[in-house]
């Protein structure tokens, strides 16, 4: 695939699967991620979780991999790699509590309100335009088993710059399907000839 194909896969995408590494030691998780880009500027991916082990191991080591896969049948798949850099976004500045505002709010705080947490605000809207974007990070948190109940919800919003994307795409050529049985019967029929000689 051309990394423009691949590009409007990530644009499409939710579902992902991040990898980071700590010590020679891999660690892959789900996530969800979505794609930006604008004019001029390099492209990226942008997510949101809360702090934990991939938090602590991309900031000590910040090159990470995002994998996608589209499978519709054995045949017919799509597979996407991203070779990219973490950053974290700075937590916004000048709003109640830190937190971010509601998607109808959003457009009304300017970046310059923000300081250096105007990514982090654009980070928040792209991720709204996905359906449950919030799930892995809120499930995640809910579930730890050594949570201090009066622990608050402090999520890290966060950008994959994407340095490299490969991509891989299978689908069954009309040409194969039509060509593919006579291939693999070939053999019964060049012995069905010579037992019962030509068909009329």
């Amino acid at each position: 695939m051309t990394r423009e194909e691949c590009l409007q896969v990530l644009s499409e995408m939710r579902l992902a699967r991040l990898a980071c590494a700590f010590k020679n030691q891999p660690y892959v998780v789900p996530v969800y991620l979505a794609y930006y880009a604008s004019p001029g500027a390099k492209a990226c991916l942008y997510g949101v979780t809360t702090l934990g082990q991939k938090v602590e191991w991309m900031r000590a080591n910040p090159l990470v991999c995002v994998e996608l896969d589209e499978i519709e049948s054995y045949e017919h798949w799509v597979n996407v790699i991203v070779s990219g850099r973490y950053e974290e976004l700075p937590e916004p500045q000048g709003l109640d509590g830190g937190r971010l505002p509601a998607r109808a709010e959003a457009s009304q705080v300017s970046s310059a309100r923000l300081g250096r947490g105007g990514e982090t605000l654009l980070a928040h809207e792209v991720l709204q335009a996905k359906g449950m974007w919030w799930e892995p990070a809120s499930t995640a948190w809910a579930s730890r088993t050594h949570r201090d109940p009066s622990e608050p919800f402090n999520s890290v919003y966060y950008k994959v710059w994407i340095d490299k994307v490969t991509g891989h795409r299978a689908t069954r050529n009309g040409r194969d399907a039509s060509t593919a049985p006579t291939r693999k019967l070939g053999w019964l029929r060049t012995a069905l000839t010579r037992i019962c000689g030509q068909p009329s």
